[in-house]
């Protein structure tokens, strides 16, 4: 056999040998990876706005924005995995309905304040919604009032933590605020379309919903750097 035959060998061998070492290495970091399935969420008060017959996720939250006259606004406690997967209130937007009866006033405006307290498989550990789950009201407050001055003026105590994150409406829940729950498998997403307005919750791209760098992230991780050790043998080899 010629040198040049033997070396064609060879570098065939190593060929062969990383191309199996990429595929053990992409299976290896694929298994170690958690699944996305089981997926993590978080439990929140999410702040809504009215947009005509339907509800829209807020661009801001509720101690800067400033709804005028006429205006509904909406909480919502619930689990999500993100805020394109947070739940609407319940009750419709209907500020005809809300503040019927109340006329307007000089120097004042009337908004319209839903507050849907979710579902008992979405409180706390230890905790229930209160009674009765949806209420609305209809507080009449200065002009320049902002959506939290509306919502205190009809459901006090407020709770908030040291970033004026709102945790608490009524009372409810009683502690926590904003923390991470693990989701099951069978958990539905709810389509919403909307921004995030009181924590930013979604997850980068380089994130998996686990916390951790995705399964794509590892395995090309893998191959990259195992594909640059066979271009370092050949060209050892080659050099020799």
């Amino acid at each position: 056999m010629s040198s040049g035959s033997g070396r064609a060998v060879r570098t065939g061998r190593v060929r062969t040998g990383l191309a199996a070492a990429v595929g053990a290495a992409i299976v290896a970091a694929a298994a170690a990876v958690p699944a996305h399935a089981a997926g993590s969420g978080y439990r929140y008060w999410s702040f809504w706005e009215d947009q005509g017959t339907n509800w829209t996720y807020a661009t801001q939250g509720p101690a800067t924005a400033r709804p005028a006259d006429g205006d509904t606004v909406g909480f919502r406690f619930a689990v999500s995995r993100d805020a394109s997967d947070a739940t609407r209130p319940s009750a419709a937007p209907d500020f005809t309905r809300i503040c019927a009866g109340v006329e307007p006033k000089a120097g004042t405006k009337r908004v319209a304040v839903v507050i849907d307290f979710g579902r008992p498989e979405d409180a706390p550990a230890g905790e229930r919604p209160p009674a009765p789950a949806q209420r609305t009201a209809c507080p009449q407050i200065r002009e320049d009032a902002t959506a939290a001055e509306a919502l205190a003026a009809v459901a006090k105590p407020l709770r908030y933590d040291a970033n004026a994150l709102l945790c608490g409406i009524s009372g409810y829940p009683k502690q926590g605020c904003g923390e991470q729950v693990a989701l099951p498998e069978e958990q539905p997403t709810r389509a919403t379309s909307g921004t995030g307005t009181t924590a930013s919750d979604s997850d980068s791209d380089s994130e998996s919903e686990s916390g951790g760098p995705s399964v794509g992230l590892v395995v090309g991780g893998a191959a990259v750097l195992l594909l640059g050790t066979a271009g370092v043998v050949q060209a050892r080899r080659r050099r020799g």
